[in-house]
């Protein structure tokens, strides 16, 4: 039996995937999100084996969805899209399927079929990299992430970006300082620099990003090394490495 998500913000095009999926013996739908965020919850809770998942939602985008999602728990994803033709060359260079709407049943089936042989045959390694891959090519396209979602005691909640104080390196885990509040994200530092605003957000430290809104002062330190002094007191390491770029941007 594959389990099949279905993540739209139009009613009507929810209640046309089920339908169309309901005559397929093989196919349970364990259930429908209406924006992005609750996407992101759905497919770390039921675990999918394959998501309908429209591209362009409320809240976070389908690709934001995909960059939340660890690598290794990817399931297969057909894209409901109305996006422009730039997109869907990528789509078809990646090798991933998409339905762009309005679409009829013999598409439907096509893509749906198409699915069914990557749950038997493709999960894991070669179809995560091709989403990966497909990512890339369309995030010249979006913002930077204004969301990150942190697990917690078998909770899972959305922290807005623009919260954090900074963030440091805690062994496999990144500790995201917000306010009085400490948070655990598993994630590496190179990853989430990559994902935040540079503008806003800047690295000091190989183990180390600082909001810069929230910067009060650089004192000198020892070696060429400066002290990073935050509003509320908090004394950060500015090393070498980073300190002529941090100068420029403040």
């Amino acid at each position: 039996m594959i389990r099949v998500l279905i993540a739209d913000d139009e009613p009507l095009a929810r209640e046309r995937i089920r339908t169309l999926l309901e005559p397929e013996s093989d196919i349970d739908v364990i259930g429908e999100c209406s924006n992005g965020l609750q996407a992101v919850s759905a497919i770390d809770e039921l675990k999918p084996d394959l998501v309908f998942l429209d591209v362009q939602m409320p809240e976070m985008s389908g690709f934001e969805v995909l960059e939340t999602i660890a690598t290794n728990d990817l399931p297969v994803v057909i894209f409901v899209t109305a996006f422009d033709q730039f997109a869907l060359k990528a789509f078809e260079v990646h090798a991933l399927d998409y339905l762009l709407k309005p679409f009829d049943r013999d598409r439907f089936q096509k893509a749906l079929n198409r699915a069914k042989v990557q749950v038997a045959h493709e999960r894991g390694g070669d179809l995560s990299q091709r989403l990966i891959a497909l990512i890339k090519d369309i995030k010249p396209s979006q913002k930077y992430t204004e969301r990150l979602v942190i697990k917690s005691s078998g909770r899972v909640f959305f922290l807005r970006v623009d919260e954090i104080d900074w963030i440091e390196s805690s062994g496999n885990y990144l500790r995201l300082h917000v306010g009085t509040e400490d948070h655990l994200l598993r994630d590496t530092m190179n990853n989430v620099e990559t994902k935040l605003d540079p503008e806003k957000f800047y690295r000091i430290h190989r183990s180390t990003i600082v909001n810069v809104e929230r910067i009060k002062e650089l004192q000198p330190w020892f070696r060429g090394d400066y002290m990073v002094i935050l509003r509320d007191g908090t004394q950060l390491t500015l090393s070498r490495t980073y300190r002529d770029k941090l100068q420029g941007v403040l």
